[in-house]
């Protein structure tokens, strides 16, 4: 599966009706359009290091616990502050649209969408040269969270064991894939070769 380019859905779905905590749906005020995302210069270096490469990140959000309600496959908590952050990157317009509903419920708009113009190819092979660093802190996230007494930490742990494994298969593809987006600005054909993540990559 080549990139796949989230903003034109995610810009389409923001005046629309958004996933909701509950379950159900929310139709954002009009006046909201386009303000879901922090256009603050400082939201990039602030970034959390545990985000995934891609245009989505987080960085300085809340601590209310309310992305994995509506975004369970992309949204995980910090174990400091319980701040949220992108663990993969959405890859087709249903995710694309819960990762919205998701940065919807931030009081904080420390989500921001703009990294595709500061993540470069050295970036995002100096962060899977060190993913180590983020693999072992999601592994002893999920054998601490997953023994709480808390219902919502056990149901935490859950992502950081998908974190685990999408590191140990999966991101590596899906990095190769945005290494060409940023390098020729469109999705690599099919059969077309596609850039390594080190120079002995397996």
């Amino acid at each position: 599966m080549s990139y796949w380019d989230p903003m034109p859905s995610v810009r389409a779905a923001e005046s629309g009706p958004l996933p909701a905590p509950d379950g159900g749906t929310w139709l954002p005020s009009p006046q909201l359009r386009g303000t879901l995302w922090n256009p603050r210069p400082d939201r990039w270096a602030e970034r959390d290091w545990r985000n995934v490469p891609g245009p989505f990140y987080g960085a300085g959000t809340d601590t209310c616990w309310m992305g994995r309600l509506i975004a369970p496959a992309h949204v995980l908590y910090d174990d400091e502050w319980g701040a949220e952050f992108v663990y993969r990157q959405p890859r087709d317009a249903a995710q694309a649209l819960a990762l919205l509903g998701a940065v919807a419920q931030d009081p904080m708009v420390g989500y921001a969408c703009d990294g595709d113009d500061h993540w470069t190819p050295e970036l995002v092979r100096d962060w899977w040269r060190d993913r180590g660093r983020v693999r072992e802190w999601a592994a002893a996230l999920d054998r601490t969270w997953s023994l709480s007494a808390r219902e919502e930490e056990r149901e935490a742990a859950g992502g950081a064991r998908e974190y685990v494994a999408y590191i140990d298969a999966g991101l590596a593809q899906d990095l190769r894939h945005y290494l060409f987006w940023l390098s020729e600005g469109r999705p690599a054909n099919p059969g077309e070769p596609l850039p390594t993540l080190t120079p002995r990559e397996g």
